[in-house]
């Protein structure tokens, strides 16, 4: 094979790789000789098949499997002795107008990731600011608990449902006379006066009675989750069943805890606590990251290919314009967003020089993430799917190079960062938990969300007529900060926002008959009202599951 340099600029590389016929016809030969005895053909003893005829009856296809062969190889013998690291995966291709029998040129391109500066790690100065233990906000979260589980009895024979009743109902919705996915439902029960479903819904059973019928009329509103119900006008036929009274007013004491499950008022206050305390941890961890981040920006500078920088910027760009869409003026929304078009490129630059930079400290310093911690992460995310197909993602996970990488990524910044925490001299600072939301707040660009490049690894490429490629690289992302996903506030077309591309997404309307009928949720005005509505069902997402009691619990919190 002969390797010819044809492009040597900057990160760019290019190189035409030449296969002789004789090199491909050698390998076609040995694979001859190697399947032979296995060949069965009427007239001949297993295994006596005459190579000739071998050849004849499979040359194509041998032939062509061993060009692909020759070309993996030639490509992993290149990066091996040009010593090159790809950014991403090197564009390969054959030379137009190739025929079986002929010598192959191959033209390899690719970018190679930067030398990266020893990094600078010592002399790192941090803030940690910390909140303390707030029993006031206990309290109240205890009260606003209680509030959510009212309780009711059953009304007075004739009565007419008010604010405040429980209504329990069969439902059948039709829009244009046409029942639609979701709108049919049994046995739900509703709050009159809760707000949980569309507008002008609710108000609409005053004054029902228990065995009632009756058609109501509404129309979805525009910012419906659900595309083709935006604004449509609908029916829905009703079966009121029960009709139910408040009961008086929940107390918040032991007997009230053990209408969740719990033993105690003062284990749900325990679990509340917990909750708090781990949240409050990783607001403050946000704020040291993204100071860490800055510090570690500030001192680093080099160039980074402009593949990883185009792929990154388009993962932020499609995000902003999804978001985009949930605005009320969409077209504002996204002229906004070409305005900072190139603030949106500067993050993407950031964001992969940081993602480099970790990476190399990383290695440089032994992180590594262990093969438990790799297994306990793939089954993690393979409890989203069903028990039926959680072995066909483990299996996936395990035979795909990238998605292992896209689920390591996380967890080894996540070391590296803490690596540094220990390397860093920490001062802590007292402040309550409004001035800590603040001082995030106030954070401008992707101070976080890097991504991070594990480059030390084989590599073994195909090309683009039909063969494998495994570049073997962790260019994946982590793009999960625990406060911003809690948060899941749509990105505003602004800069400062940015950092809510990280945020977990608002989930379109479900199928199930309530969800269809429910009001949608107002945005939040601004990141740290957004980051209150995500904290305000802290109970029901952080408590402890180990045991039933407690998960009943977590469900009324």
């Amino acid at each position: 094979m002969q390797t010819v340099e044809t492009l040597n600029e900057g990160l760019k590389r290019a190189y035409t790789l030449t296969i002789t016929a004789a090199e491909i016809d050698a390998k076609v030969d040995a694979e001859v000789k190697r399947v032979s005895p296995q060949i069965r053909m009427p007239g001949f003893r297993p295994g006596k098949v005459p190579a000739n005829l071998v050849r004849k009856m499979h040359g194509p296809a041998l032939t062509q499997e061993a060009l692909n062969t020759s070309i993996q190889e030639g490509v992993q013998t290149l990066l091996a002795e040009q010593k090159l690291r790809p950014a991403l995966q090197p564009q390969v291709s054959l030379n137009d107008g190739f025929e079986l029998g002929q010598d192959a040129e191959v033209k390899v391109e690719l970018e190679v990731l930067p030398d990266v500066p020893a990094p600078a790690i010592e002399g790192l100065k941090l803030e940690r600011l910390t909140v303390p233990a707030d029993e006031s906000a206990i309290d109240e979260r205890i009260q606003q608990i209680a509030g959510q589980n009212k309780r009711h009895e059953d009304a007075p024979e004739g009565h007419e449902a008010a604010t405040g009743d429980l209504v329990v109902m069969d439902f059948a919705g039709k829009v244009d006379g046409v029942a639609f996915e979701g709108g049919t439902g049994e046995g739900m029960s509703i709050e009159i006066g809760s707000g949980r479903l569309i507008p002008g819904f609710e108000d609409q059973l005053v004054g029902v009675k228990k065995g009632d019928e009756k058609t109501i009329e509404v129309t979805f509103p525009e910012d419906y989750g659900v595309d083709t119900l935006k604004g449509k006008p609908a029916t829905f036929d009703l079966k009121v069943t029960d009709v139910r009274v408040p009961a008086g007013e929940t107390v918040p004491d032991d007997e009230f805890a053990k209408s969740l499950g719990l033993e105690s008022l003062e284990q749900l206050r325990g679990i509340l606590k917990d909750q708090a305390g781990q949240e409050l941890n990783g607001l403050t961890r946000t704020h040291m990251k993204r100071k860490l981040l800055d510090q570690l920006a500030a001192d680093h500078d080099f160039e980074v290919p402009p593949s990883m920088v185009e792929a990154e910027f388009n993962q932020i760009w499609a995000q902003l314009q999804h978001e985009a869409t949930h605005e009320a003026d969409q077209e504002a929304a996204m002229a906004e967003l070409e305005k900072e078009r190139e603030d949106y490129r500067a993050i993407a630059v950031r964001r992969v020089r940081l993602g480099l930079l970790l990476s190399e400290i990383g290695q440089a310093n032994g992180v590594e993430v262990s093969q438990q911690e790799m297994q306990r992460l793939i089954l993690q995310a393979a409890q989203q799917y069903s028990p039926q197909d959680r072995e066909r993602f483990i299996q996936y996970v395990q035979q795909e190079p990238m998605a292992a990488a896209q689920l390591r990524a996380p967890l080894y910044e996540d070391k590296v960062v803490d690596f540094l925490f220990d390397k860093a001299e920490i001062t802590d600072r007292e402040v309550t938990r409004e001035e800590l939301e603040a001082a995030i707040e106030s954070e401008d660009g992707f101070a976080s969300g890097t991504h991070v490049h594990n480059h030390d690894h084989d590599h073994d490429h195909g090309h683009d007529h039909g063969h494998d490629h495994d570049h073997g690289h962790d260019h994946a992302h982590d793009h999960a900060e625990t406060v911003e996903e809690s948060a899941a506030e749509p990105v505003k077309a602004k800069r400062k926002s940015a950092k809510a591309v990280e945020a977990a997404d608002i989930e379109p309307a479900s199928a199930d008959a309530e969800a269809a009928l429910a009001a949608p949720k107002k945005k939040a005005a601004t990141k740290k009202a957004a980051k209150e509505e995500g904290a305000a069902d802290e109970a029901g997402e952080a408590a402890p599951k180990k045991k039933a009691a407690k998960k009943k619990a977590d469900d009324a919190a």
